[in-house]
């Protein structure tokens, strides 16, 4: 991988560390009265206790940079109401130190997905550019987190104890800040994008400096606290997390291939005749049934509106009736965070039922059809997931969210690692334990961002294989990734294949992989 010029930014540990005492540690604690506002902000239990635990293969962050790399999609892809038509993704770069002294870096990166991240009717730049700042600051507060442990340890202290504050920091400066003031909030599932990047990364530099797969490092040897310091069971079972730990919700011989979901957007077409002449002319497919043909899909996820019932029931007869056709097995359908009453979703399913029980069979689950404030929303969604499992996706942001999904009805959750390795790890954890199903989502993952991303998918354990889209919308963005791993950037036979990811941390193996980096945004810490 190619390095990095000049810092835009450069501050050291010290600087970022006064930083962090004088704006995030009070903030979090103001914050963490709200819980409402912070769902996240709840400190695992017994922390007092805990303070004095400490493992030999323990770390600490010790410095942090941040990358910006624009990508430009080849065709649209909607995301409710707003269309996507470029990414910035942010890359991080987080160096750790072990207790001996030795030290070691691992990477991160997701697309700062603004459309989905942060659905608003602000502008698309505004949006835009609050992300980027965001990321440029919490790159300052990791490297000054004073804070040792196990990856997950580190990760869950910073995001309730420093990500709550931080971003009511944020929001309270940017919201008085000419010109770029911002007359609404950035909301927590944006906060939790940003800082995922970091999370990732430490998890990377930890497996790097063990000297081994991260997924090996989530038990007992190497984590201080058992899953009862971060997770509280449902109320009225028997279960408990006390002396369990992700490892045991994981699976140790992952299978190395894995059914690949296409993703079917709104804008996508269907028949030569939807075509308009723009599209591009780039050897790459454009309709539906030329992906199933070229790549062998067998699972199709289906984009809907979730408010025009008469256009989301032709949609999913079209693209069922094509996926029939040419041997695809599979369809999800996803109404886009935009119902607010279930009988919308139950008059679609049970009319496609009725008409069309081959498709209405071949749907394996319903994605997130109400909006993204599972507190604010707390509809009972017992019927939809009566007809069909009901997956939590965009509301999923901690396993409290997941535990109140449970309680009104959900069957499942969509796991993705924008919301932070450490996150995801923990509601695969609680969910499993509940007897819920996963799946892993994706953000249209390029690059370094699809690696930890599909690695999720084979560990945890999903229903059926992982949502891969990053080929259909930007598939040269990631060339320099896949000459190293061409089968987790090309579907094939319906799959993807896992087989190169080898190594330390995540298995980049980033020493056969020539990307050269722009400048970094930021450099903080030694």
């Amino acid at each position: 991988m190619g390095r990095a010029g000049t810092a835009a930014v450069r501050i050291d540990a010290a600087t970022g560390l006064q930083n962090l005492d004088k704006h995030s540690f009070q903030g979090a604690r103001e914050s963490c009265a709200g819980r409402a506002r912070f769902p996240a902000c709840i400190g695992g239990a017994d922390a007092g206790k805990r303070a004095g635990m400490s493992k030999p293969t323990d770390v600490k962050v010790i410095s942090a940079a941040l990358y910006f790399l624009p990508v430009q999609t080849r065709v649209p892809l909607k995301f409710g109401p707003e269309t996507l038509t470029a990414v910035t993704c942010a890359r991080a770069r987080v160096r750790v130190a072990g207790r001996g002294g030795r030290v070691a870096e691992g990477w991160g990166e997701t697309p700062l997905s603004v459309q989905w991240t942060w659905p608003s009717r602000l502008s698309y730049q505004l949006r835009h550019r609050a992300l980027q700042r965001f990321c440029i600051q919490l790159a300052q507060a990791w490297a000054g987190f004073d804070a040792w442990g196990h990856p997950i340890e580190v990760g869950n202290d910073f995001q309730t104890q420093a990500l709550p504050g931080l971003l009511a920091g944020f929001n309270s400066a940017a919201a008085n800040t000419a010109p770029e003031s911002l007359p609404e909030p950035m909301p927590w599932l944006a906060a939790l994008v940003c800082c995922s990047v970091f999370d990732q990364a430490l998890h990377d530099a930890y497996g790097q400096l063990l000297g081994r797969p991260v997924y090996e490092t989530y038990g007992p040897e190497f984590l201080s606290r058992d899953l009862a310091g971060f997770l509280r069971p449902a109320e009225g079972t028997a279960l408990s997390f006390h002396g369990r730990y992700p490892a045991d919700f994981l699976l140790a011989k992952p299978a190395m291939r894995l059914r690949a979901w296409h993703l079917v957007g709104g804008l996508d077409p269907l028949a030569e005749s939807e075509l308009t002449g723009a599209e591009p002319n780039d050897g790459y497919p454009v309709l539906l049934a030329d992906w199933i043909k070229q790549d062998g899909l067998m699972c199709l996820k289906v984009k809907l509106r979730g408010n025009d019932a008469a256009w989301d029931y032709e949609r999913l007869a079209r693209v069922g009736a094509i996926g029939v056709t040419h041997g695809a097995e599979w369809l999800s359908a996803d109404f886009n965070c935009t119902v607010t009453d279930p009988e919308y979703v139950n008059a679609i399913l049970d009319r496609l039922r009725d008409e069309h029980p081959r498709i209405y069979g071949m749907i394996l689950y319903v994605e997130q059809p109400f909006p993204y404030d599972l507190e604010q929303h707390r509809i009972d969604a017992r019927s939809v997931s009566a007809r069909k499992p009901l997956f939590l996706d965009e509301s999923a942001h901690d396993w409290r969210l997941v535990r109140l999904g449970r309680e009104l009805g959900w069957s499942g959750v969509a796991l993705k690692t924008c919301k932070t390795q450490t996150g995801a790890l923990l509601s695969a954890c609680w969910a499993k334990a509940h007897g819920m199903g996963l799946m892993v989502q994706d953000l249209t993952n390029p690059m370094l961002a699809q690696i930890p991303h599909v690695l999720l998918a084979a560990r945890a354990g999903t229903i059926m294989g992982v949502e891969t889209n990053a080929m259909q919308f930007y598939p040269e963005a990631s060339l320099p990734e896949a000459a190293a791993h061409p089968g987790i950037y090309r579907r094939r036979n319906g799959m993807i294949d896992l087989s190169t990811l080898s190594g330390a941390g995540f298995g980049y193996r980033l020493s056969e992989i020539r990307r050269d980096l722009p400048p970094p945004a930021v450099e903080a810490g030694v």
